[in-house]
């Protein structure tokens, strides 16, 4: 199968990396020049360099109508957009990422039914733990291939930088909870005890990951 992901972010390189794994054909799309070079290091993929919005970007990547994209970029007003253009086109399957709660309204009336909003999963998660009493759920499925987990630093790794980590190859940190303050993760960040992680990865490497973390 042949997937354009839209965004070389961690997410889109973890969801690129995974795909690659099973053997699909992927294409990176990104208006960074940079961040594709880095990524060409990584990966073993086809790259395009521009605009994921527009149908002349769209269209160069474009083979017939068996292709899905998958809009991940940090700006989900752009996911959308990239989304119904790509649509247009032709693509056989169009998955945009969505942050904001209420643009899953508007992709219901725009009929991108497979609209993906970790933040909305993890939430519904913490509701329904909270109101049945059970524990909260670490994991989310993102895709077949992919899933959000959630892990506590432990004392050992206090103190690491998050680039330090020995994590699988195709784990991502996406974002680190300290408190009631979230941030968006950065090589250079410090670690301390009782940091929560947000990571993607490859379900294959979910107990690879989870290793990662045990406490001595």
């Amino acid at each position: 199968m042949r997937i354009v992901v839209l965004g070389a972010s961690r997410f889109g390189e973890a969801i690129a990396g995974t795909l690659i794994e099973h053997e699909h054909e992927v294409v990176v799309i990104d208006q960074s020049r940079e961040k594709l070079e880095a990524l060409a290091q990584r990966l073993d993929c086809g790259m395009l360099h521009g605009d994921g919005t527009m149908p002349t970007t769209l269209r160069e990547v474009y083979r017939g109508e068996n292709d899905v994209f998958v809009a991940v970029t940090n700006a989900s007003e752009d996911n959308i957009l990239a989304s119904l253009v790509a649509r247009s086109i032709g693509f056989g399957r169009v998955i945009p990422q969505i942050v904001s709660s209420e643009l899953m309204d508007v992709c219901e009336e725009l009929k991108l039914h497979d609209a993906i909003n970790p933040h909305a999963t993890v939430a519904q998660e913490l509701a329904e733990a909270l109101e049945d009493r059970t524990e909260l759920a670490h994991e989310s499925a993102l895709t077949n291939q992919l899933a959000l987990k959630r892990l506590e630093v432990p004392e050992q790794l206090s103190g690491s930088a998050l680039g330090e980590l020995d994590l699988p190859e195709n784990a991502r940190v996406v974002a680190i909870i300290r408190g009631v303050d979230e941030h968006l993760a950065g090589d250079d960040v410090s670690l301390e005890t009782g940091d929560d992680l947000l990571i993607v990865t490859a379900r294959d490497d979910l107990d690879a990951l989870v290793a990662v973390f045990e406490a001595d």
